[in-house]
């Protein structure tokens, strides 16, 4: 599993589609502006190219979403679950870094033993580096 950068995008902001018969509801990253109209563009897939959001018929807003403008290093500091290890069992694990927001959020960016990464945004607590881990 990897991190969804949904919420991280360069441009702060995330179209929202509500879905049609053919196709489901979904989260799609602004990519940028039209110059003329200054309707936001988002990638087709199917065509290869940016396309107004306002040219899918399920277009329904936009949301925020975080800039990051810089990642540093985690320094030593771990997170802990207390039930989201195998069958319900506490988890610790390394913050491989954290990434910064333009509004000077911090999000914790964790690696597990096999090398997946994943925001620890849901952490029950952040341990910080020569504290020894919760019990």
């Amino acid at each position: 599993m990897a991190v969804s950068l949904r919420y991280f995008n360069q441009t702060g902001w995330t179209a929202i589609f509500n879905g049609t018969d053919t196709e489901i509801g979904r989260m799609v990253r602004v990519e940028g502006w039209d110059q003329a109209t200054g309707t936001a563009l988002v990638v087709d897939p199917k065509r290869g190219a940016l396309r107004a959001v306002t040219d899918y018929e399920d277009f329904s807003h936009l949301e925020r979403a975080d800039q990051v403008v810089a990642a540093v290093p985690g320094g030593g500091w771990r997170v802990h679950w207390k039930d989201e290890g195998p069958g319900g069992t506490p988890l610790t694990e390394q913050v491989l870094a954290w990434l910064i927001t333009s509004q000077g959020r911090a999000t914790a960016i964790t690696v597990d033993a096999a090398g997946h990464t994943e925001d620890a945004d849901s952490a029950d607590v952040f341990i910080p580096p020569g504290e020894d881990p919760v019990s």
